[in-house]
């Protein structure tokens, strides 16, 4: 259609009435045609001109982004597009492929709607082309919640899966504190039979007491580990949002310098500088890093207080942190130059009720593993006794792809 209204287009002024009549009900039935596709797009589409101001756009593209006014009143006012929204990171995203000519970007969001539920979008920016000259950009909009709430629920149920290792774990635990708890109870009933034959006189003073203490102390060890288990086995409540781990990261090696500096242990903080995103719930992420902070605390008093004088590393006591990304990962390693692990702690470290630690639950590491897990991440262990450790965390870095629409002559 389009070319043969160029050409009738050439020869307008050899047109009867009639014959243009005709041609302008066929361009408006193709522009019909045009905007009823736009209205149908599942994608969110707008299209600007070169100074960012919205040309077109699709109703779609109006609820997928958070924005201060409709888009038919920017288009009276001319406004660029990126002052009408209302979200942040979204804004300066527009802004920058405006100033630095961007002509292919593509970029993941996410954002709290109206209702306070979280979504996620991508954002792709493509040039649009007219007689081989950009002449504007081309914008979708995709929803991508349902996606990443399916490999959210696909996690889940791998660590469900460990249910059984737990269930098993738990068994072995309790048998000790009950069986505790039996013979201290048959040495009462004992006790009373006892002095029930002897003419009720009763056992020597708190001979009674002292037995039903140890009852006590066991109920509540028990107690303290069906809590436990309960927190293991609980589904990982993630709220998963686009962060920056360097920015996390920074707040949280500011939060513990000074327990560690008390200890005249150091800590080194390096950024990776990317600016990348990764997907993470802020509190359990701070609780990852908190947990491998306090484990790197206990390792380095623990080799500090073992060693002999004069045998102070070279580089003093250290905890660093350092940030990296490579091969579209986000890199996070975690070091201290501590007691360090065997070989056999190593290798059951993230095992449900395993510890070294002579009040430790066991279950600290198991919930560190199961929150990176739940992040789609790994994590890696590295250590040597007497040397130190280094944990490695790897997080997933959103692809972003980019589309391009063929130019049209």
């Amino acid at each position: 259609m389009r070319s043969y209204v160029k050409r009738v287009t050439q020869k307008a002024e050899k047109l009867s009435k009639e014959q243009l009549l005709s041609l302008l009900d066929s361009v408006a039935d193709e522009n019909e045609s045009l905007y009823s596709l736009l209205e149908s797009l599942s994608t969110g589409l707008i299209i600007v001109n070169n100074d960012f101001t919205v040309i077109r756009n699709n109703t779609v593209a109006e609820s997928r982004l958070p924005f201060f006014v409709h888009l038919e009143d920017m288009k009276v006012q001319e406004q660029p597009l990126w002052e009408c929204i209302d979200d942040e990171e979204i804004s300066a995203f527009f802004k920058e492929c405006y100033t630095k000519e961007i002509t292919n970007s593509s970029e993941d969001f996410s954002i709290v709607t109206s209702g306070g539920s979280v979504r996620f979008i991508t954002i792709t920016i493509s040039p649009l082309m007219h007689n081989c000259e950009l002449c504007g950009k081309i914008i979708l909009i995709n929803d991508i919640t349902e996606k990443r709430n399916q490999d959210v629920l696909l996690h889940r149920m791998e660590n469900l899966a460990n249910l059984t290792n737990l269930a098993a774990g738990m068994a072995h635990e309790i048998k000790n504190p009950l069986g505790a708890i039996s013979i201290h109870i048959q040495l009462v009933q004992k006790a009373i039979k006892k002095a029930r034959e002897n003419s009720d006189i009763l056992p020597p003073a708190k001979f009674v007491e002292d037995h039903i203490d140890v009852v006590n102390e066991e109920i509540d060890h028990l107690n303290k580990l069906v809590m436990d288990f309960l927190l293991a086995v609980r589904p990982v409540k993630a709220s998963l949002e686009l962060k920056d781990p360097d920015k996390l990261i920074l707040g949280l090696a500011d939060f513990i310098k000074p327990e560690f500096k008390k200890e005249g242990i150091s800590v080194e903080f390096k950024p990776s500088d990317s600016g990348k995103k990764i997907m993470l719930d802020e509190k359990l992420f701070r609780d990852v890093i908190m947990n491998l902070a306090q484990n790197a605390l206990a390792a380095i008093k623990s080799r500090r207080d073992d060693v002999i004088k004069g045998t102070l590393p070279a580089e003093g006591w250290l905890f660093r942190i350092k940030n990296a990304v490579l091969d579209n990962k986000f890199i996070i390693t975690i070091s201290d130059n501590g007691c360090g692990m065997s070989e056999e702690t190593v290798s059951k470290i993230f095992e449900p009720y395993y510890t070294t630690k002579a009040n430790g639950t066991g279950l600290g590491m198991t919930m560190v593993y199961k929150i990176v897990k739940e992040f789609s991440g790994e994590i890696l262990v590295d250590s040597k006794e007497n040397s130190g450790t280094l944990f490695t965390l790897e997080f997933p870095i959103p692809q972003k792809g980019t589309k391009l629409l063929p130019s049209e002559n």
